[in-house]
This record gives structure tokens, sequence and C-alpha cells, in this order.
């Protein structure tokens, strides 16, 4: 690429948060401009140029290159990021300033980390040169010896696609959107237009592949001239691949939709299907995301901490029956449990954590409702009511549909915790 296209090239830059994503923006760009840095919480002037943030809106800046956990309209710089809104960018414009590489940027608001893991798996057990970056917690900008014929599958966040500005991708899938993140995004429409950003960036050369039936991108697509060639995707288009499958995990709602994506995608890409069956076979799921951590012919245990909204968690209870259904956390805005009071029938839910109240009431009226202090303590309830009714194979599901920061770093933090006192309390039962 010339140097005169590249729009970082030789520029006064700002990075603003020194998370995974600004770390890797900064050690990308330290020879390639001038780059300044800033992040609110580390107090330490080697590692921050700037120690004052007062003297940042004094500097004239080209680009500012923001992290996606920023929120600029709740951070110290929200001032001066909002009197330069036109020079905010994000490291998925980096990366595409410098590389233009083929990409498949999957966004949506559940499956993303499942469908892009799948997907990476498929290119590299068919000997493309795939690499899986994004927010699956591998910044794209870290990524090293890229060639031509490299091929990228990028998770991406609304928060990242919300401040894109040039970045594109040569295939966009939007798997799904049901209401999340509006504490960020203040409202639905933003938080649809931001997903959208993925489709009203490409040209006609591109594809885009999206859930059929799903109200909100159908609404969208709807008021909205698109250039490229839109593939609706149905979750029931993976039927006939699911029978040809012996692995259990694509047995539930979510994954099953995830797979028809996947399948669509290999189609395009006119992959061999035997070596996609062989790699869909062998593929064990990701950490803490609808993971069986524990069975046998009494009881099944599956650890899905990743779950931070009722829509995450209700793709895994449609596949389920005789369900201990463990939630808690901090509830999403504006959050609503669509399951009927028929096809609950049979669930218990147990609540833990300060927000039960919040939960309780989108639940009672559906399921049997519980609620304790702790996790520890609603396990301690759950095994005692399992060991009085074993008539029947139980299946405990930790599947939180709440966010992890009232008592955990984070959802992995979360899940590691839950699979600790799961093993605490099976060793103690044997």
């Amino acid at each position: 690429m010339k140097e005169d296209k590249n729009i970082f090239l030789g520029k006064k830059i700002l990075i603003y948060g020194l998370g995974k994503t600004g770390k890797s923006s900064l050690k990308f760009l330290k020879n390639k401009a001038d780059v300044y840095f800033f992040d609110d919480n580390i107090k330490n002037k080697k590692i921050q140029k700037f120690s004052n943030f007062d003297k940042i809106s004094k500097e004239k800046f080209d680009k500012v290159i923001i992290s996606p956990g920023i929120n600029i309209n709740n951070c110290k710089l929200t001032k001066f990021l909002k009197s330069n809104l036109s020079k905010i960018y994000t490291d998925l414009d980096v990366f595409y300033a410098f590389h233009k590489n083929k990409s498949i940027t999957i966004t949506g608001t559940n499956g993303k980390s499942t469908t892009a893991k799948i997907l990476h798996k498929v290119l590299s057990d068919q000997n493309y040169d795939a690499r899986l970056v994004g927010n699956i917690g591998n910044p794209v900008l870290s990524e090293k010896k890229i060639f031509k014929k490299t091929i990228f599958v990028i998770e991406a966040s609304s928060y990242q696609l919300d401040y894109s500005k040039i970045f594109t991708s040569k295939y966009s899938v939007i798997l799904n959107i049901s209401p999340d993140h509006l504490e960020r995004h203040k409202n639905l429409e933003n938080y649809v237009k931001a997903k959208f950003k993925l489709l009203s960036s490409q040209s006609a050369r591109c594809k885009a592949f999206v859930k059929k039936n799903d109200l909100l991108i159908s609404n969208q697509i709807k008021k909205n001239e698109f250039k490229q060639k839109i593939i609706e995707v149905d979750s029931f288009d993976s039927s006939k691949l699911l029978s040809k499958l012996k692995n259990k995990y694509f047995l539930s709602f979510g994954n099953r939709e995830n797979l028809s994506f996947v399948l669509k995608i290999s189609q395009s890409l006119r992959l061999n299907y035997k070596d996609l069956i062989k790699t869909l076979n062998k593929f064990k799921g990701l950490k803490y995301r609808q993971q069986t951590i524990f069975e046998n012919k009494k009881i099944s245990i599956i650890n899905d901490s990743k779950s931070t909204s009722f829509a995450s968690s209700e793709n895994l209870l449609k596949n389920l029956k005789e369900v201990y259904w463990i939630l808690g956390g901090i509830p999403k805005k504006n959050d609503k449990f669509r399951l009927s009071k028929k096809h609950c029938k049979n669930f218990k839910a147990y609540i833990f954590g300060n927000h039960y109240k919040e939960f309780k009431k989108h639940l009672k009226n559906k399921i049997i409702v519980k609620n304790y202090k702790t996790l520890r303590h609603t396990l301690d309830k759950i095994f005692l009511d399992i060991s009085k009714k074993q008539l029947r194979k139980k299946v405990i599901l930790f599947s939180p549909a709440g966010a992890s920061f009232d008592s955990f770093k984070n959802f992995e933090d979360r899940g590691l915790y839950f699979n600790n006192l799961i093993k605490k309390f099976i060793n103690e039962n044997r």
C-alpha cells in the first residue's frame, strides 16, 4: 500500500485505553507514527505518556485510537473525545489500513465466540492460514507473519463496531440481535445500528450472512439499501448436517443456530463437506459456554457462565427438561424472559446474589423461584433437593443471565469458581 493512502502512517496519534487492545495498538503503531497513550486507571508515569489528562486537551492529535472498553460518555476524557468524534478510530480500522486480507467478521448478541471458534477450526483443518482474532481475546494487531493468503476470522463486539470508520470485511455475519449493552448504547436503536455498521461498510463484491426471521435484523434490512449479497440463514438449514453428526454439543438450539451459519459460510467458500463433518464431530466447545463439566446416570451439570442475558440462557433451556437453573449477577437493562410457562413446567430457578428481586419479577409467574445469598448456598440447597427426588435424571444449569462484575472479575472467573465448587460437592458426595 502506498503510504499517502494510509491514514495512520506518520500521524500524531493518541491511544486511549491500555488493556490488551490498547497495548497491541501501541506496539503496532509505535514505529509507524508519533504515538501517545493514556489510560484512566494507570498511574505509573513511566507507562503512561500523559499522566495528567488536562494536558491532553491542549494537544492536537490527528487520530485517536479508542479501546472497546472505553465509554466516551463515562470516562476521564469525555469532553475531549466528544469534541474530536471525527478523529476516533478503532484497532479494526488500523488493521484494515495496513492489511487488506480476506476476513470473516462475526457479530451478534449471542454465539459470536463459539461460531468464530468453530469456523476457525474448520478453515485450519482444511489447510487455510486462518487467524482467530478480535473480541475472543486475541487483538487483531497482535498477529505476526501475515501473508497474502492469510484469512482472518474476527469476532467483533458492538463496542468495536460502534467507533469504527474505515474497517470493512469480505464476509460479514450477524448471528442474532436481542437487547444488550443498553447501559452503554443508551437505547436499542443505537445498539442495532452499531451491529449493522458491519453491513453498511461492505461493497457490492462482499457477502453478508444474517439470521432469517430475526425481527430486529429484518426490520433494519428493510429500512436500508445494502449493496452486497445478503444471505438469510435459517437454523433448520443445519438439519441434514446435524443428522450426520455424532457430537451432542450441537443438539442445543443455540449451537444448532451457530452450526447453520458455519454450514452456509462453508458452502460459500466451497469447503470440503466430509472434512467439515470430521471437524464438527471433534469440536469440544469453549470453556464456560454451554460446557458439560460433569455427567453420570443421575445428573448432568452444565457451566454456561458466559450467559449474561435471558436470551442467551433461553437458547439452552429450550432443549432441556428437569432443570435446576442457577442464575444471578447484574441483570441487563430492559432484558426479558420470553419462554412460556408451559415450556418451564419442569424448571426450578435458583437465584443467587443481591439482585434477586429483579430476576424474580421476570420469572415468578412462569417458574418456581428460590433465592439465596451466595452461589455456595445455592448449590447446597440444589444438591439437597436432588437427593430427595431421584426418579429422573436432573440437569444443573449454571447460566447466570447477568453480568459477573458484582462478585467476579469476569465470566471466566465466575465459571472457574463454579467449577471448583462442583468439584468439591462431587468429591464430598462420593
